[in-house]
């Protein structure tokens, strides 16, 4: 009996090891989004010192690799035993070994939504290609969510490569045909696209960015041309009530801009997973 088949026919197995899976992600998840804009702010920076004749800043090695993860704190360096996925929060009691100074607990819940999803994902489409494919997408949606509602940026650094993912992989029909991928990139980004510009003509100013539209086409690549209507309703009923929820939590005017790429990113995920059988109920209730 090969792996394949053993996981197929043992589901439990593929849901757990995931779930695992999810759980380490989530930890790498908390560096990528932590470090990434630093790195891109500083290359812009860098770029633009160029351009401009300067002589560029000169930084420490600065990546997703180095420096070592540390305390934020005493700088204490983060011993392996000490970096194992929520067992080491657990341990430590959310605290830094050295100076007991208070870890963030915003990592052990990045690390316990990703072991969450990957077990939504794994449970929906079993031991499966469709399953293995839709874990990292899932996994580059929650980042770019985290990214945005940090720094109101969605990178193309991880943008496009997952959008150029979704065509290729359904140029195999994986999820669905390629015709209706293409089209759903193209469609999810002139419909932002178009929304941006008659905002912008009527009032003047820039309701959402340019990542919005590339977020809108990933989703449209990955899921269809037919799956955007769904995303862009549920996207806007959540910014709605999520977005007024956190401006009244935090005391902040309506007027506020909001980052809308979490709000996508979610009606996207949801609409990849469950958008035909959202779509087939919401025929039969209207009696088709």
């Amino acid at each position: 009996m090969t792996l394949s088949t053993f996981l197929a026919e043992q589901p439990a197995y593929f849901i757990t090891l995931a779930t695992l899976l999810g759980l380490l992600v989530g930890s790498f998840l908390n560096v990528l989004v932590y470090r990434l804009p630093i790195m891109l702010n500083r290359q812009w920076q860098r770029e633009a010192q160029e351009v401009l004749g300067l002589v560029p800043d000169e930084h420490a090695r600065f990546d997703l690799c180095l420096p070592a993860s540390h305390c934020p704190h005493c700088g204490h360096r983060i011993r392996a035993w000490e970096n194992i996925p929520l067992l080491s929060y657990l341990a430590l009691r959310g605290r830094c070994s050295a100076c007991k100074g208070a870890i963030r607990l915003r990592y052990p819940l990045v690390e316990v939504a990703c072991a969450l999803l990957s077990l939504v994902v794994a449970w929906r489409f079993g031991a499966s290609l469709e399953a293995l494919l839709a874990l990292p997408l899932t996994w580059c949606l929650l980042a770019l969510s985290l990214i945005d509602a940090d720094h109101g940026l969605l990178p193309d650094v991880l943008v496009l490569p997952m959008l150029w993912l979704g065509l290729i992989v359904n140029a195999f029909g994986i999820f669905v045909p390629l015709t209706e991928a293409l089209w759903g990139a193209v469609a999810g980004y002139l419909s932002l696209w178009t929304v941006y510009w008659l905002f912008k003509l009527v009032t003047g100013k820039e309701g959402m960015g340019y990542g919005d539209f590339k977020l809108l086409a990933l989703i449209g690549a990955w899921a269809g041309w037919q799956i955007l209507p769904l995303t862009l309703l549920l996207s806007s009923l959540l910014g709605a009530i999520i977005g007024l929820c956190l401006l009244r939590l935090r005391h902040r005017p309506v007027s506020v801009a909001i980052p809308f790429g979490p709000y996508l990113a979610i009606a996207g995920w949801i609409a990849v997973l469950w958008g035909d059988e959202i779509y087939a109920s919401y025929l039969q209730l209207l009696g088709f």
